[in-house]
């Protein structure tokens, strides 16, 4: 039996030896934090390739390869080279298969030809998988030393989906040891860092993601969302993204940790540096009709009317309530701005904005974390005792940590003792997620009473995290993003602005919530956090995808308009 280093370290090294030599780049020195104009400086991509793969319109990107003004052999070996450059940079891929993919995009570059058709609405378009969606004859590691080896003997439904709509899945992405984490580190493929500053997280547990599309190494990734991990990376990381609600696209066959955990069930999402990627991707899997494949997916097809926003006054004069504090820790002065600039722009719009009353918001957090704790770690704790790999505790490097990584959050606090709940225990948490749930739909209609359009509140704008993307080790909280999750809330994401020194002074200190707070408050250092992307959540309701991307729209215009 070998140990669990020596797989990880194997592992490792044949991950290394898929990098092709010749795609190989001078590296820059370590003290060198923001690597994004790596791509265009290390003279490995062409003049065309930096063109193709600058392109973030998603929208422009499939006009091109459906009309053959560029080939999708081109296009993806454009994106494979800065996804491998991405890769040396960041460490944010796990699964390499150059060949294959370039052998996909053949074959559809040859349909086109032999046809005069696009294989689909996703035609020749490459796609960047989180390491949790099987690929036949590939392994699916999902940062488990235990998982090495294991190869999967078929497509999961999304990538047989994705092969049907056109696409050309290119490169799997890295993800935390256990998921369970807002960042990105596991003993088998190492840790992945941030673009703009590798001292920081791009976020997780989609963080590999979230770094590669950062560097344009990719034009559409899939993550999946069980706590905010689609939408953690991408306000990080400067990107769109969505949260669709339970069952609205196809899991099935997908692995997972704490499999069989259905209180608070992940989904996945799309991650893009355009938002015509997040509509591209939802519409091209809901028109699959995914439900026909996974049984447990929503038979809802596409709305038009909702994408519409019918039941929003047709986009005219909305009503929008931002969350400027959810009442457990309080945002950083550059995403209270942010929040600022979204009112201001919606304002201007014509909208109107007023202020969301939070509704028992520490309940919600308590039910949460106490689900995700159920099993007492039981399952985490058997997949590592496959290699015999130890749980990682903490996120924090074992040199140069940061002094304000908490080793308790206040998530582990509100849990209280920690042990294997009972069935009958689960049975009172359900109950209990099931009341909040009524109670919090109740308090949302209520609203009417104070939009004046006539309807309740029909967005609420809020934090993704208190903070942008933070010193490895520190992103302890995550309910701004888990509250929705909890209530099954479709939710996007959308960059706003950049954290600016001058503009985010520190604020004097304020009566803090809990300990939690306080370390958030005290890791904020405007020099530390300058230039990084602030993005925000848009919350929509339950099952409403084509309403959340259309009212994510009117607010992105409203904040283009402002520039």
């Amino acid at each position: 039996m070998s140990s669990w280093q020596d797989l990880c370290n194997a592992r490792k090294r044949a991950q290394v030896a898929a990098l092709p030599k010749h795609w190989l780049i001078d590296l820059p020195p370590d003290h060198v934090r923001d690597v994004r104009a790596v791509p265009h400086t290390c003279r490995l991509l062409s003049p065309r390739e930096l063109e193709i793969t600058d392109t973030t319109d998603v929208d422009r990107l499939l006009l091109n390869l459906r009309t053959a003004v560029w080939s999708a052999v081109e296009v993806t070996t454009a994106f494979y080279k800065r996804a491998v450059v991405a890769q040396q940079l960041t460490n944010c891929l796990t699964e390499i298969f150059i060949d294959r993919a370039l052998a996909r995009a053949k074959e559809v570059d040859d349909y086109l030809k032999a046809t005069g058709r696009p294989v689909g609405p996703l035609h020749g378009l490459p796609i960047s998988l989180k390491d949790q969606f099987p690929l036949k004859g590939l392994e699916t590691i999902m940062g488990y030393a235990g998982w090495i080896g294991r190869y999967a003997d078929a497509d999961c439904v999304l990538v047989e989906i994705l092969h049907e709509q056109g696409a050309v899945p290119f490169v799997r992405t890295n993800v935390p040891q256990t998921l369970m984490w807002g960042e990105t580190y596991n003993h088998v493929f190492g840790r992945t860092t941030h673009p703009f500053n590798r001292a920081m997280t791009p976020g997780g547990s989609s963080g590999g993601e979230g770094a590669l599309i950062a560097l344009r190494g990719s034009p559409l990734g899939v993550g999946t969302d069980i706590g905010g991990s689609v939408r953690i990376p991408s306000a990080f990381c400067g990107l769109y993204g969505l949260r669709p609600s339970y069952a609205r696209l196809p899991y099935a066959n997908a692995v997972n940790s704490a499999e069989g955990q259905e209180s608070i069930a992940s989904v996945l999402g799309p991650m893009a540096g355009s938002l015509a990627g997040v509509r591209v991707f939802t519409q091209a899997i809901v028109d699959a009709q995914p439900w026909r494949r996974d049984p447990l997916a929503v038979r809802k097809a596409w709305q038009w009317d909702e994408y519409a926003l019918k039941e929003h006054g047709a986009g005219g004069r909305m009503c929008f309530a931002v969350m400027w504090d959810n009442g457990v820790v309080k945002p950083h002065p550059p995403v209270r701005r942010a929040m600022e600039l979204v009112k201001a722009a919606l304002e201007k719009a014509g909208h109107t904005v007023i202020d969301w009353e939070n509704h028992r918001h520490l309940e919600l957090y308590e039910v949460a974390e106490r689900v995700f704790a159920a099993d007492d770690a039981h399952d985490f704790l058997t997949e590592c005792a496959r290699s015999g790999e130890p749980l990682i505790q903490t996120m924090s490097p074992e040199t140069d940590a940061h002094e304000y990584a908490l080793d308790e959050p206040f998530a582990r606090t509100i849990v209280g003792e920690r042990r294997h709940l009972s069935v009958y225990e689960l049975w009172q948490l359900h109950k209990q997620k099931r009341d909040l749930r009524k109670s919090h739909l109740d308090h949302w209609e209520a609203t009417v009473a104070r939009t004046r359009t006539g309807r309740p509140v029909d967005a609420i704008i809020s934090p993704v995290a208190p903070y942008t993307a933070c010193p490895h080790g520190c992103n302890s909280d995550a309910f701004y993003t888990t509250m929705t999750n909890t209530l099954d809330y479709t939710t996007s994401v959308f960059p706003v602005t950049c954290a600016d020194a001058e503009l985010d002074k520190a604020e004097p200190p304020h009566a803090f919530y809990n300990h939690e707070d306080e370390a958030v408050y005290k890791l904020y250092d405007p020099q530390l956090f300058h230039g990084l992307p602030v993005g925000l959540q848009l919350i929509g309701r339950t099952l409403e995808e084509e309403g959340v991307i259309a009212m994510t729209e009117v607010v992105d215009k409203a904040l283009k308009a402002m520039h």
